[in-house]
């Protein structure tokens, strides 16, 4: 092993003495700065990078070890820049990896003594993790806590530990769960975990348009709350459901009266029992040549809007607009 180890050092002298039309090509890999940390796309000069390589990226504390994961895929236009906020700066040297390599055990120290002192103090906070800079210019201490928590006689007692500066962050239980990691039901790596960079806000609409079933033991993540990927396909089953009678809905086909209970929207057909009780498929060809009925809404006032009703109901004939009672507040 050390002999090729040896064979490939003169590989990377080419790259610094290489041309300038070489050195302005960016590759991009998929890095994690913890071993079970999120996954972050960073941009840098070096091509030869594999699965496993520790490099020094550029932060805005200073340096900070990484580990290559993966190369992202190739840009179709070389000339094209993608956003990132990572460059990676080179490769981490001997001594760096064996800095890199005590974080976690100077973490975990750091983990003990804060949930010691926690303990003593008697403060209503659960300590969730501690990261702390490669430089060791500061170290941050993340909690959860119900309501707000006076930590001030407790950062002294860290600061006289540790002798440099120490940050308190309280986070939520999403965050919680993003720091913790763990296996979603569907059996792979969480989405906070692995590559989600913001939460978006997820409402129980969202599970509704997807025809999933509203149980919370269904639908909730670890963290008790509405799964993130609720959201990854609800703009397109709102899309495809615009065009197809709601739920509840009567039309008229071949002389008989339907009511719609259900809809397909990956198929493109509706359900839907006449009024003798036959249950029917209707294809979409099929509920397209239907004659959708107005439904009567028996409204106090409504001979003087009629004149709005049918206006909308030349525009949408189906009622698939989204009403009030539709805008449920977000989770």
């Amino acid at each position: 092993m050390t002999d090729a180890h040896i064979e490939q050092q003169p590989a990377e002298p080419p790259l610094i003495g290489a041309s300038s039309s070489e050195e302005a090509v960016l590759h991009y890999y998929k890095i994690r700065f913890r071993e079970q940390g999120q996954e972050l796309t960073a941009s840098a000069h070096l091509a030869d990078l594999v699965r496993g390589d520790r490099v020094m990226v550029r932060a805005e504390q200073g340096p900070e070890p990484a580990i290559v994961v993966s190369r992202t895929p190739v840009v179709v236009e070389a000339a094209m820049d993608r956003p990132v906020g990572y460059r990676i700066h080179r490769r981490a040297s001997n001594e760096e990896r064996e800095k890199q390599a005590l974080l976690p055990q100077l973490e975990q120290e750091a983990f003990r003594l804060c949930r010691r002192h926690i303990e003593k103090l008697r403060l209503p906070m659960h300590l969730v993790r501690v990261e702390r800079f490669f430089n060791g210019s500061k170290i941050i201490f993340y909690f959860t806590a119900e309501s707000r928590v006076d930590f001030r006689e407790l950062v002294k007692v860290l600061v006289q530990e540790f002798r440099t500066r120490v940050e308190m962050r309280q986070i939520g239980v999403r965050h919680e769960t993003q720091m913790t990691g763990g296996l979603g039901p569907c059996g792979r790596e969480l989405c906070c975990t692995s590559f989600l960079n913001k939460f978006d806000s997820v409402s129980i609409k969202m599970a509704k348009a997807q025809d999933l079933p509203l149980n919370p033991a269904k639908i909730s993540g670890l963290c008790n709350r509405l799964l993130c990927c609720l959201t990854y396909e609800y703009e397109t089953y709102k899309t495809m459901k615009k065009g197809m009678p709601r739920v509840g809905r009567q039309i008229q086909f071949e002389g008989k009266t339907y009511q719609v209970n259900r809809q397909f929207p990956l198929l493109g057909k509706v359900a839907a029992v006449s009024t003798e009780g036959e249950e029917r498929m209707f294809t979409e060809e099929e509920w397209r040549l239907a004659d959708p009925i107005p439904q009567c809404t028996g409204r106090k006032g409504q001979g003087k809007r009629g004149t709005g009703s049918s206006r909308k109901s030349s525009i949408d004939i189906w009622g698939m607009q989204d009403g009030p009672e539709d805008d449920l507040p977000s989770d």
